[in-house]
């Protein structure tokens, strides 16, 4: 084997090494990221359950009758007797 075919034959076993290892770091690569999105997605899901118990819960207390029972409750508050009802007119009635 002449030296040009023996320096050609290193340059392509090196070729093959360096490929052999750029797939294998990919490969891992791959599998860390994978693991990572997975992890991701986990997060993702517990967020949504999250967010629809906050949404159920915004709307219990937002319900008519939890703000009309703390009105009365906390604030004193009542429905006006139809005697303390005061009717304005906008003037565009006339």
């Amino acid at each position: 084997m002449s030296r040009a075919g023996l320096g050609l034959l290193v340059v392509l076993i090196l070729g093959v090494l360096g490929s052999a290892v750029a797939v294998a770091y990919t490969k891992y690569q791959s599998r860390e990221l994978f693991v990572a999105l997975q992890g991701l997605r986990g997060q993702r899901d517990d967020l949504d359950i999250e967010w629809g118990r906050l949404q159920l819960e915004l709307g219990a207390w937002g319900t008519q009758s939890r703000v009309e029972r703390i009105a009365r409750q906390r604030l004193q508050m009542r429905l006006p007797r139809p005697d303390e009802v005061l009717v304005i007119g906008s003037g565009h009635d006339r």
